[in-house]
């Protein structure tokens, strides 16, 4: 009886060295999160931006296997985007929230512009094999009464043409809140980072686990190389 004992003990030891093996070979996720100064951290101390908040709310639902890039930079808008695709995307990604649109806005950029430099940067994550969350903004009011119409509904319409999901307003929960955002009231502070992670990680849960039946991105570059122009 000892011996079947200890036989089913050796079996079962196999097992979760195997499985253990099997865990750590298996390729990181990797998020890329291409936007402005709000998804960059901007005038936060380390670890308490969006990108590490976004990190801590991913691991908590079990994503241990995720690496959170973030190749935001402040004052971008999205031509300036379109021009960093290359080294934004020097290391891949598999999955890719893009967070862009929020300069343009304040400089009066024509929202068709916005629309197909973002569409743009769309084409060039799915080229490489990445999914894409489109993470939408809304317009302040402006003396052009059309414009704030036109620019909030390109991300709905180029959400839907290009089959992506859109999470409607990256600063959902926290804008207009004094205590989640900044003095400037533009850019979240490290309490209104975390509101936004909690609030989009439902979305990127869902996009990641869809990611373990669709296989994984092509690389640094990809089949397609790079091929995009942004508009002006």
């Amino acid at each position: 009886m000892r011996g079947a004992e200890r036989l089913l003990a050796a079996l079962l030891s196999l097992f979760l060295f195997a499985c253990l093996d099997a865990a750590q070979a298996r390729p990181l996720k990797r998020v890329l999160i291409f936007g402005d100064s709000l998804a960059s951290g901007f005038d936060l101390p380390e670890g308490t931006g969006f990108a590490w908040s976004l990190r801590r709310q991913l691991y908590r639902r079990g994503h241990g296997d995720v690496q959170v890039m973030n190749s935001s930079r402040a004052g971008d808008d999205t031509a300036v985007g379109v021009d960093r695709i290359p080294l934004a995307f020097s290391r891949g990604a598999d999955l890719v929230i893009v967070e862009l649109g929020g300069n343009d806005m304040r400089s009066d950029v024509e929202p068709g512009v916005v629309y197909r430099n973002l569409q743009t940067i769309i084409a060039h994550s799915k080229a490489q094999g990445a999914r894409v969350i489109l993470a939408g903004m809304l317009s302040l009011p402006k003396r052009d009464p059309t414009y704030k119409q036109r620019f909030d509904s390109l991300y709905p319409a180029l959400a839907a043409r290009e089959k992506v999901p859109l999470y409607p307003f990256f600063l959902d929960g926290a804008f207009g809140n004094s205590r989640l955002m900044q003095r400037d009231g533009a850019h979240p502070n490290a309490a209104g980072s975390e509101v936004i992670a909690a609030r989009m990680a439902p979305l990127v849960d869902r996009e990641l686990r869809a990611l373990d039946g669709a296989g994984n991105g092509f690389g640094a570059y990809g089949r397609y190389g790079y091929a995009g122009r942004r508009a002006r």
